[in-house]
Order: structure tokens, then C-alpha cells, then sequence
């Protein structure tokens, strides 16, 4: 792929770092967002799996003698390799077999049932997850703000610049994905509900050749949509599809199709912290539900910028899911952690970030700047309850990320604030 035909992504420097220590890497990640693309630019070799071209032939080959599609230059890319999974097995083989470094590049937009693999390939195929775009990768944040030097405390103050709501709903309602970007909105939204489709009517079938009630997935999808950014619990979800939709769905088919989900990468949960706090305080452990991007719930939830701008509420929790699909990108590219804090005493930190030496950072996320002095004391009342604690251990950095401010600063308090439109990794 030509140089200036790439544009970069953050997982390119953690790939280059994995194939110098792997024999492969395995990309995973949902559909469109960019792993094809990415891996093409590290590769010097490749096979499609899933191309259709002559019946499909390059799966047929790879199910024939799949040591056979393994031959080439290296690095060698194995696109949508899980669509043949006996292939894992014979990278794994091979990598063992020369030894060397940088073999190969896997790319997966579903995770595949155990059946047919039989190695884990732990040691020989790294795993990495890529998302779609954050607002640094995609041109739309200034990167004024490093979020690791943030994590360590350092901030030099700097405006940033005034923010537009609707330029907001925009990125939010467009979505990280490469192929929106540089597209009219009315089109961009397009795709979303498109990937939603083409996962649905095909994807979910494909992954291991059960057939499910596709309506009654996108039932569930929809209470997932409304439900986006919130700690919902699987009964909780049950009830909202009957009291919404009207139409019954049981518990275990509610955790088959979540379960189905995640294989795919529609959904991208946001797990509990508390092993760093290691206090007294009784942490909830339910997890934040989110999809994959932000655009996904606004293409079940048919919302349009003119709606959300009627509707402050769904914005928020949508703005919210903006900021932490960025965070986690940014977090995980210097080796981070993004989690959500949330106790029994109905206190809760809307994004944690956990640092590799195990320290860790509390983030408010809000929309508007009338908001940062509440989120504020928030942050500080958690910290001063946590370090009274002997067991405790306090965040080392308190931050608002904010959506309408326009410039980054600690305040007197001490308190970091920075808008999500000028943040990188």
C-alpha cells in the first residue's frame, strides 16, 4: 500500500513492536474499521479468505491444504482467517516450525468457537484489538492533550478552541469508521445501520452456522441502544424489550445473543475497576454497556442531529460513549486500562483509567462546561472518602472531559480539564 495513500492509526506502532516480538499477530476488531487497511500497510504478502472472487476459491483452498495459503512474502496477511479456522492452527505450526519474527498478520472481525482450533497459539500469535477511529485518528481533535501525560499529571495549559454542539452530534452520529470519513453526514449515517444489516443477515449466521431469530436480535440490539452507557442487567434489558416492544424474550436467549455479539465485536463493554482501590468499599461489579461505536445506537435508536439536539439526555449518554471509545484507544496504546467506578453508595466515576505501575486516573465525562464544578466535587468527594480508608488507594490524577470547553487546565482544586475535542494518546 502506498505511503501517502495510508492514513495512521494508533495501533501502528503497537503492531510494528508485536511483530518484532511474535511470529504472528492477530488484529481483531468489528467490520469497516480499518483492520484490512492497516494490515495491508505492515504486509508484504496476503490472502483474502472471504474474497468471493471464483466461488469462493480462496476458502475452498485454505479448507483443502491450508498450509498452502501460508506461502508468500512476510509479513503475509490471512484476511478474515476465522472464516477457515484450522488456519490458526497452521500459523501456529509454522511459526513453530522457522522461528522467526513477523510472520504473519491475522485479521478476525468475529471470534469463533473452539471447534477446530486446538492450539491457543499462546507465545507464537499476539493479540491485538483495533476500533474504529478515535477523533485524533481521524482528524477531528487538535491532540493540544496527551492523555498519558495527563495520566502522570502533567498538563501545560492551552486553549483549545470553541467547540460546536452540532459539530459534536456530528462525530457522534457519523462514527469512527474510515469509510464515513470525508462523507456528507446525511450519507456517513448510512452506514452504521448498513453494518448493522450485513451483521444480522449474514455474520451472525456465519459464525457458526445456527440459524437465531434475527428479530428478535434486533429487538434486543434496540434496548441495547437505549440502554447505552448505563449498567443495565440482563433482566433489565428482558423487561425493556417487553414493556417497549411488546414481545417476550427469555434470559438465555438474552446472554446467547449478547454472547453473540461480543464474538462479533458489535459490543464493547466496559468492565467494573476496584482491584486497584483495594479498600473496604464495596464496588459494584456490573458492567458499562457500549457497542462498538456511538453510531451504532444512534442508527437503532433513528437518531438524527436535530433530534438529539431536542433530546439532552440520550445526548449525554451518547457523548459519553464518545469519550470512552476514544479513552480505551488512547489508554490501551500505552499500555492502559479503561474500566468504570461505581459503589454502593451510588457513587460513580464515569471512566477509570489504570496505569501499568497500577495507578490510576478518575475521569467525569460531560457535555457542557456548566457542568465541570459539580463533576469536580464529585471526583474529590470520591478521593477523600477512598484515601480515608487504610486499605485505600486514591486516584493519582482527577479530570472532567468535557465537550464544550474550550481550553485544558488544572483548576485550584486541582483538577485537570480537558475537552474530549483535544485529546490524543
Amino acid at each position: 500500500m502506498e505511503q501517502q495513500s495510508y492514513r495512521p492509526r494508533i495501533i501502528d506502532q503497537k503492531l510494528e513492536e508485536y511483530l518484532s516480538a511474535f511470529g504472528a499477530v492477530c488484529i481483531e476488531g468489528p467490520k469497516w474499521c480499518g483492520k484490512t487497511w492497516t494490515s495491508t500497510y505492515h504486509s508484504r504478502s496476503g490472502i483474502c479468505i472471504g474474497d468471493p472472487a471464483g466461488n469462493f476459491q480462496n476458502r475452498k483452498l485454505a479448507e483443502l491444504s491450508p498450509a498452502l495459503v501460508l506461502e508468500g512474502e512476510t509479513p503475509r496477511l490471512i484476511d478474515e482467517w476465522q472464516e477457515v479456522p484450522p488456519l490458526w492452527d497452521a500459523v501456529r505450526y509454522r511459526v513453530d516450525q522457522t522461528a522467526q519474527k513477523g510472520q504473519f498478520i491475522l485479521t478476525g472481525s468475529a471470534t469463533p468457537n473452539h471447534k477446530g482450533i486446538l492450539h491457543s497459539g499462546a507465545g507464537r500469535i499476539a493479540r491485538l484489538r483495533m476500533r474504529p477511529m478515535a477523533l485524533w485518528e481521524s482528524g477531528d481533535s487538535s491532540g493540544k492533550v496527551s492523555l498519558e501525560k495527563l495520566c502522570r499529571g502533567e498538563l501545560t495549559p492551552v486553549m483549545t478552541g470553541e467547540v460546536d454542539l452540532k459539530k459534536l452530534i456530528e462525530l457522534i452520529v457519523r462514527g469512527g469508521w474510515p469509510g464515513s470519513l470525508g462523507l456528507p453526514l446525511q450519507q456517513a449515517a448510512l452506514l452504521p445501520m448498513e453494518y448493522l444489516n450485513a451483521v444480522i443477515a449474514d455474520d451472525v449466521y456465519r459464525i457458526d452456522g445456527v440459524k437465531r431469530d434475527t428479530r428478535k436480535m434486533r429487538l434486543l440490539l434496540r434496548s441495547l441502544a437505549r440502554n447505552e452507557s448505563t449498567t443495565v442487567t440482563n433482566k433489565t434489558l428482558m423487561r425493556d424489550v417487553k414493556a417497549v416492544d411488546d414481545e417476550d424474550i427469555d434470559g438465555n436467549t438474552v446472554a446467547a445473543y449478547l454472547d453473540i455479539f461480543k464474538r462479533l465485536f458489535l459490543t464493547d463493554d466496559q468492565p467494573p475497576f476496584s482491584a486497584g482501590i483495594r479498600s473496604s468499599v464495596r464496588v459494584k461489579q456490573a458492567e458499562k454497556r457500549h457497542f462498538a461505536d456511538p453510531s451504532l445506537a444512534c442508527a437503532l435508536l433513528k437518531a438524527a442531529p436535530s433530534g438529539l439536539l431536542g433530546d439532552l439526555q440520550t445526548l449525554g449518554f451518547l457523548f459519553e460513549a464518545l469519550c470512552e471509545r476514544d479513552l480505551r484507544i488512547y489508554a490501551e496504546s500505552f499500555g492502559g486500562n479503561l474500566y468504570h467506578y461505581q459503589d454502593y453508595k451510588n457513587q460513580e466515576i464515569d471512566a477509570v483509567v489504570e496505569l501499568p505501575d497500577g495507578q490510576w486516573c478518575a475521569f467525569e465525562i460531560k457535555l457542557g462546561a456548566n457542568q465541570i464544578d459539580a463533576a469536580a466535587q464529585n471526583l474529590l468527594e470520591i478521593k477523600k472518602q477512598i484515601a480515608q480508608d487504610p486499605k485505600g488507594k486514591p486516584p493519582a490524577v482527577l479530570c472532567v472531559l468535557c465537550g464544550l470547553a474550550n481550553a485544558a487546565y488544572q483548576r485550584p482544586d486541582g483538577v485537570f480539564v480537558a475537552p474530549l475535542t483535544a485529546l490524543k494518546e
